[in-house]
């Protein structure tokens, strides 16, 4: 028993002994000062915005066959008809899968965005990893993501480290 007592109270002592150092950063605040971030995302909205075009053309085209089957189904014999419904229903399900490819889980949209964020990501995450080698932190938290961090104290704050060790100049 007084074994366990003495390990348990080594134990508390050498855990207490060995401090963490940690800090923070605002991972959106850095972003915001990036020029390559801000044509990134204009980059992405370009894309966006063209495959939406794309998309909307697909579904006018719906929209006609649709329009053209009303105003001649009287006119049409029953296969006629059945056709008709038939390349309209293809035509809806060709421009859902294309929708979905584009903006659909792991679509287009979400490889493009991955393949032009990745620099500038992997920019911060180096000057996260430098400054946190340099000012011997254990953890570097970002403020800006799920993390609930009710409280920050600036004196743990290495944003304005990070901005620097990524070249990024102040301007005000």
């Amino acid at each position: 028993m007084k074994k366990t007592l003495f390990f348990l109270f080594l134990s508390l002592v050498s855990v207490s002994g060995f401090t963490q150092k940690f800090g923070y950063i605002d991972s959106e605040f850095i972003t915001g000062k990036m020029p390559e971030y801000k044509e990134a995302i204009e980059a992405m909205n370009s894309y966006s915005e063209q495959w939406v075009k794309d998309i909307q053309v697909k579904y006018s085209e719906v929209e006609d066959l649709k329009m053209a089957y009303q105003q001649e189904e009287i006119l049409l014999t029953d296969d006629m008809k059945k056709e008709r419904l038939k390349a309209i229903k293809t035509k809806e399900e060709e421009v859902k899968a294309l929708n979905n490819s584009i903006f659909g889980l792991n679509g287009q949209l979400f490889l493009k965005k991955k393949e032009i964020m990745k620099p500038i990501m992997d920019a911060i995450y180096n000057s996260c990893e430098k400054v946190a080698r340099d000012k011997k932190l254990m953890f570097l938290f970002d403020k800006a993501s799920d993390i609930s961090m009710i409280y920050t104290d600036p004196r743990h704050d290495y944003t304005d480290y990070v901005i620097e060790e990524l070249g990024i100049l102040e301007t005000k």
